[in-house]
């Protein structure tokens, strides 16, 4: 695999994740583990940091060479 590809699937992978916690923002689903019930605001970070990262990823896959 050459480096384009593995940016965009890791891109793609990274968005996915963000698209997942976004979602469970906007339904506002608890998350709950065992006894310990996730708060939101882990949400809001795992939204925001692979959000970037799938960006990053994606910029890197666009640039030429």
């Amino acid at each position: 695999m050459d480096h384009k590809k593995y940016c965009v699937v890791s891109g793609t992978l990274f968005a996915l994740v963000a698209l997942a916690h976004l979602l469970r923002i906007v339904a506002d689903m608890p998350v709950q583990v065992d006894d310990f019930a996730i708060p939101m605001w882990v949400s809001w970070i795992a939204t925001i940091v692979p959000a970037g990262l799938a960006f990053w990823a994606f910029r890197i896959a666009r640039q030429p060479g």
